[in-house]
């Protein structure tokens, strides 16, 4: 099953009526969790909240924090094993679009964490039925924190490209990736100059979604960071290529006619400096 109905909340339930009675699940989820962690000899904090975690792996990357995006691999079942959920691979996604008990939980890891999150009713669906979620359901998550915010992720893509293309590039401490094919012998230009460059931009499958002509102008702190900062390695008549991640360029959000996370490739030539 690869659908994310589950992980994601998406707010779409009807509200209850005022004469509804809403049900408390926290003492019959207490206990049904108390009993599958004994039944199971499993060592599990809890936290404030309400939520039982394990940490097997507490991994060693980035820490996400609530406003993060995330990659995930996980499979979630209830309490008597039936597994309603599960993605192998891992699906990305911002934290703070998950029930709460994944908001909360994947914080205890770093990138390449792994473990297991228990969750009561009242820090997932509560009261609502979902299409395989009963309404009070005890739901738990074996997960694998795989990226925090693509730079792991584009790193390897950007290593990936440059293997399968017999391409060399050095990598600089933003971890921008650039070649200098010819560094050029004219000014080199700095973050507050305007330069006229030529480029062609494309992803990493190759495909064109910029192009510009022979002779096009930009102040330098008012591109992304990636772009700004690879123009700097070149000289007036150099040219070469930029392998620009996510992180310094569309970030999370991505824009149009790029998605989030993508990482960004750019031919340039640098005209002049003005």
């Amino acid at each position: 099953m690869k659908n994310i109905v589950t992980v994601l909340l998406l707010v779409l339930f009807t509200a209850c009526s005022s004469d509804e009675v809403i049900k408390d699940y926290s003492e019959e989820n207490e206990q049904e969790i108390l009993t599958y962690i004994a039944d199971n000899n499993i060592v599990a904090e809890k936290s404030e909240s309400g939520l039982y975690y394990v940490i097997d792996n507490p991994g060693t990357g980035d820490m996400p924090i609530d406003s993060d995006r995330v990659k995930v691999s996980y499979k979630g079942y209830f309490t008597d094993g039936t597994t309603f959920e599960e993605n192998d691979e891992g699906i990305s996604f911002f934290l703070q679009e998950a029930i709460l008990g994944w908001r909360e939980g994947v914080t205890y890891f770093k990138e390449g964490g792994s473990g297991k999150l228990i969750i009561p009713a009242h820090l997932a669906y509560g009261n609502n039925d979902t299409q395989t979620i009963p309404a009070g359901s005890v739901l738990i998550f074996d997960i694998e924190l795989i990226y925090v915010n693509y730079e792991t992720e584009n790193e390897q893509q950007i290593e990936a490209y440059l293997l399968n293309n017999n391409l060399e590039a050095t990598k600089s401490d933003t971890g921008l990736y650039y070649t200098v094919e010819e560094l050029g012998e004219g000014q080199q230009p700095v973050l507050t100059d305007n330069v006229t460059v030529s480029y062609k931009g494309y992803f990493i499958d190759n495909t064109v979604f910029d192009e510009g002509s022979d002779s096009i102008s930009f102040d330098l702190e008012n591109l992304i960071k990636g772009f700004s900062e690879g123009v700097t390695y070149f000289k007036e008549g150099g040219n070469g290529t930029l392998y620009i991640p996510a992180h310094l360029a569309y970030g999370n959000s991505g824009t149009t006619g790029i998605l989030p996370g993508a990482v960004l490739i750019f031919d340039i030539g640098i005209i002049s400096v003005n």
